[in-house]
């Protein structure tokens, strides 16, 4: 976003459409906001709020939901000597039979939704909005659907290399993959407008 905002603003016909579209605000009696800083700070301000906001989804549902990983067994290593262990058909409930490491046990019952899914899916839907939006391309038509696939492909392999690794079920992953890319559509469609800027004539300062 940082790139393709100065990339643009640097090009005099997206610099004047850019202009055109924001609004510049006046700080002060004698500053005045630039309209490419105004637009960075939005820009990635929103996505760093999605991130945080996704995040904090994703582990509320990973400690409702207690959700075991695939290699749970592997790091709890049970102790399978116990006399709870010895009777067949029963259900533990007492006690803790895991030996192995605590913190990675405790990491290991966290597995709904998957939080590699959702961010690198928000991460990817959101850069893909936003060069769809903005970024205009007259020289190649296949630089910006190339890109933008590319991007979508690389969160997609990374959910499927969670489920490859057994580190997540396939049902974590589509989790993540559905809440990651809410949070993105929401925010490109309802608080930044699809990347566009606010138009309206420059402000002037009062006379005295």
């Amino acid at each position: 976003i940082f790139i393709g905002e100065i990339s643009m603003y640097f090009i005099k016909s997206t610099r004047e459409t850019l202009i055109i579209q924001e609004k510049t605000i006046l700080t002060g009696e004698c500053c005045y906001l630039n309209p490419l800083l105004r637009r960075i700070i939005r820009f990635i301000g929103v996505f760093a709020f999605g991130l945080f906001a996704t995040d904090i989804f994703v582990n509320a549902g990973q400690v409702v939901t207690g959700n075991l990983a695939p290699y749970f067994l592997t790091v709890c290593k049970p102790n399978y000597t116990g006399n709870d262990c010895r009777a067949h058909h029963q259900f533990i409930n007492n006690g803790n039979i895991c030996t192995g490491d605590v913190e990675v046990i405790e990491k290991a019952r966290r597995s709904f939704p998957s939080k590699h899914a959702a961010l690198s899916i928000y991460s990817a839907l959101y850069a893909t909005m936003y060069i769809t939006s903005t970024i205009k391309t007259k020289s190649s038509r296949l630089a910006k659907p190339v890109l933008c696939l590319g991007t979508l492909c690389a969160a997609f392999l990374t959910g499927l290399n969670r489920v490859s690794e057994y580190r997540n079920h396939c049902s974590d992953v589509i989790a993540g993959f559905i809440l990651g890319s809410a949070v993105a559509l929401f925010l490109g469609i309802c608080v930044v407008h699809n990347f566009k800027g606010t138009h309206g004539s420059p402000s002037k300062p009062k006379p005295e």
